[in-house]
């Protein structure tokens, strides 16, 4: 008996050119982080979240015209679209807020988190993945690695002094926070795509968002947005986070999921926080602490042990 090349759904293992693809998009991922940073440097944090999702609902309505799915709501998907869009707000208001006060490095350790809590649900909440040995040590030591981040949280005179980022373990509560919500919509979001085109889907939580967002901040941010010091650094930061990551990533992940299993996909997960690390250090912050280094390697391990995927055969 000749072995297929081809995985049991059709679709083809991930070659070289698609692992590339893959490891691209979580390195530009893994810079979402230090671009908000950058937008919040003369932006409140809710109102980067508004100008950041009002570029990703632009760059969906063209996506959705390209793949030719229609901009309205049907009935029965005012509700899953509703939701959805309540839940992007309160976890990216979070994710925001946790960057506000904390630095990029431990924003994109502890966001990456959720792919841990989603094993968790989906072991004993939905049942519909269950978790084996490997994957529970895989938990374990991104569990430990989240520990170990928030331990070391606090002030450092001297980078505030050079005008580092640096993190609080109020920023790092949020994120943390922020990561769990981030599950949460991922596991519903699973259960709304059965009634909503996924793109139709994304598209109408960006606009709740964006109307959401833009309300908060004008009732709470009035009087923090100032347009007169705005600098080339944070418009970048935006045309990243609604272009390059909502855009482009989006585009390129949608491709290799046509092409590719979700469950190969997904172990290319545990480069993002690396990355988040290093891309911090490069442009946000001091050298990272042996300390944040141990932290990273446990979660990036654990991220990659828990989507790690066997074949039944």
């Amino acid at each position: 008996m000749t072995t297929s090349r081809h995985s049991d759904d059709g679709r083809q293992p991930v070659g070289p050119s698609s692992a590339t693809l893959a490891i691209l998009t979580s390195f530009l991922w893994g810079g979402t982080p230090v671009a908000i940073k950058y937008s919040q440097d003369v932006l409140p944090p809710i109102g980067v979240a508004a100008a950041r999702f009002l570029l990703a609902a632009g760059f969906m309505i063209l996506w959705c015209r390209v793949q030719r799915v229609g901009l309205g709501l049907e009935r029965g998907q005012h509700r899953p679209a509703l939701i959805c869009g309540l839940l992007l707000y309160v976890q990216i208001s979070l994710f925001h807020l946790g960057l506000h006060y904390s630095s990029p490095s431990h924003g994109s350790l502890l966001i990456n988190t959720f792919v841990l809590w989603v094993a968790a649900f989906e072991h004993f909440i939905t049942r519909t993945d269950r978790l084996n040995t490997r994957r529970l040590v895989g938990l374990v030591a991104s569990a430990s690695g989240v520990v170990l981040v928030l331990v070391t949280s606090g002030n450092d005179p001297q980078a505030t002094a050079a005008g580092l980022d640096q993190p609080s373990m109020t920023g790092d509560l949020l994120l943390v926070g922020s990561g769990f919500l981030l599950a949460v919509k991922i596991i519903y979001t699973k259960q709304a795509v059965r009634v909503v085109p996924p793109a139709r889907l994304i598209l109408w939580h960006d606009l709740v968002g964006v109307a959401l967002f833009t309300a908060t901040s004008l009732l709470l941010e009035a009087d923090q947005i100032d347009l007169d010091g705005f600098q080339m650094a944070a418009g970048l930061g935006l045309l990243y986070q609604g272009l390059v990551v909502a855009g482009f990533c989006f585009a390129v992940q949608s491709q290799l999921l046509k092409r590719h299993p979700a469950a190969r996909l997904s172990v290319f997960a545990f480069s993002t926080p690396v990355f988040g690390v290093l891309i911090a250090w490069a442009f946000r912050e001091a050298a990272p602490s042996p300390w944040l280094l141990g932290a990273g390697a446990l979660v990036a391990t654990g991220i990659a042990m828990v989507n790690w995927k066997t074949d039944s055969r």
